[in-house]
């Protein structure tokens, strides 16, 4: 059992109901639990110290949206500056050779960047099934989170709307309805626990509305809530192109859309929800209906800025997230804190975002959205979940009026000291326990570099050309 003492830390943010900030206190750990929050606690036999006099502790962040798969598709050159449907189209042509080694790299690659910038539980959207190969791959995202320790919510996403239906990905990329439900029932079987404090915890995921049909739509949601625990998400007004396309193919807005296949309430959680109206944030208010708000993704693919403020007066569930790396470029949440704090300065005024809400929204919030009560504060019996930065950095020298806020107001590296994970250090004095870098580096850099030369000869496009 985990026995760890952290000793006279400088500044606590408990992100409790009042956003309680404590100085010079301890947090004790037993297990996988907190077990003490006070001051002057004494070492006792056996348990691990670690002296935070110079750090501030947050509860771990919670992620609430990512494609870990996309991680091998950074900063490509040929998609670079393009929106998201022809975005879409130029990656397809790559992820149609993912592989079980590559979701297994890149899965490793950005849960490792996540547990480095503090964030402790991840929810993952898989979606890609090329018919080639084994039908194992969401496994592989499964098996790089538990070597590293992270809290994960892989979601088993799919798409059975090919080019030859009228969808945008390939046909080797989707699959019937008949293997979707039949997959997506083993992997609840072999790896879901609904449990308090589980360590993996499963979710349904079609990619959009449009990537199935209406009538898949409906058996997910149907099957989902046979099963404890398990939750529902998908892609939701992201853009207007998706507005247009709806209004024009059923009749109605994607929000209404969703509400005819039985996909709101409380087990539900959109990715984006950038263009909802008022009546839609209503809606969303009414039937608890949760959104992961990716704003580094959204400004990246030039899709407008989602109206978090307005979603948060009205009670809405929204929690934080990063989204995939093809979009964002990179994983790092405590990045994601500051972009979150400061996009929604425009438009809505400069006191619509507060430090202490962006941080509420990453921890507590994305807590909401995934259905936990069991993370996102920091308090005796919740998990042992914690991210903790050094303050003696020179990017926050003169910062230090507010440390709470300093290390993503301020943003120096965004890196933790130590990160842990169910009352295991998972990062520590800011090298990850639970795998070689040096060789997740080149490992990836290989097969990234493989498969854009693969996609480019295939396509006949240069994908290292804008």
């Amino acid at each position: 059992m985990a026995q760890i003492l952290l000793k006279d830390i400088r500044t606590l943010a408990t992100v409790d109901e009042k956003d309680t900030v404590l100085s010079n206190v301890c947090v004790r750990i037993r297990g996988n639990v907190i077990s003490q929050v006070a001051p002057d606690l004494v070492p006792e036999q056996g348990e691990r110290v670690i002296d935070c006099s110079r750090h501030v502790v947050y509860p771990g962040f919670v992620n609430t949206h990512h494609h870990l798969y996309q991680t091998l598709q950074r900063c490509v050159p040929r998609v670079a500056s393009a929106k998201l449907f022809d975005w879409l189209v130029g990656l397809y042509e790559i992820w149609r050779h993912l592989t079980p080694e590559a979701v297994y790299v890149s899965s490793l690659v950005g849960l490792s960047e996540l547990l480095m910038s503090g964030c402790t539980t991840v929810a993952d959207h898989f979606y890609v099934f090329p018919k080639d190969q084994p039908g194992d791959l969401l496994d592989q995202t499964i098996r790089a989170a538990q070597e590293l320790g992270v809290r994960f919510h892989p979601t088993r996403g799919s798409m059975s709307r090919g080019r030859s239906h009228g969808g945008l990905p390939p046909d080797e990329v989707v699959q019937d309805a008949e293997s979707i439900l039949r997959d997506s029932e083993r992997v609840i079987d072999e790896y879901h626990d609904p449990e308090p404090f589980s360590m993996v915890r499963l979710s349904l995921s079609p990619c959009s509305p449009f990537s199935v049909t209406g009538e898949q739509m409906k058996e997910i949601a149907s099957y989902a809530r046979t099963r404890p625990g398990v939750r529902l998400h998908t892609h939701l007004a992201e853009t207007l192109d998706e507005n247009e396309y709806c209004l024009k193919v059923y009749g109605m807005r994607p929000l209404a859309v969703m509400e005819g296949l039985g996909w709101v309430g409380p087990d539900v959680w959109y990715a984006h929800g950038i263009h909802f109206n008022d009546e839609e944030l209503d809606q969303l208010a009414r039937t608890g209906t949760g959104v992961a708000h990716c704003p580094s993704s959204n400004l990246r693919l030039g899709s407008g800025i989602a109206r978090v403020p307005e979603m948060l007066e009205r009670n809405i569930p929204v929690g934080l997230a990063v989204d995939g790396s093809a979009s964002n470029d990179c994983s790092n949440m405590m990045l994601e804190l500051r972009q979150c704090l400061l996009v929604h300065r425009i438009g809505t005024g400069v006191d619509r975002m507060s430090p202490r809400e962006t941080l509420r929204i990453a921890t507590v919030g994305g807590a909401r959205v995934l259905g936990r009560d069991d993370i996102g504060t920091v308090r005796p019996g919740m998990a042992a979940d914690l991210a903790i930065f050094r303050l003696d950095d020179i990017g926050l020298a003169g910062a230090l009026h507010d440390p709470v806020a300093a290390p993503f107001l301020s943003f120096s590296t965004g890196r933790t000291d130590y990160t842990i994970v169910n009352g295991e250090v998972v990062v520590d004095q800011g090298t990850i326990v639970g795998a070689d870098l040096a060789w997740v580096i080149d490992e990836a850099n290989r097969i990234a570099a493989r498969m854009l030369q693969t996609a480019s000869i295939r396509t006949g496009f240069d994908y290292l050309k804008p």
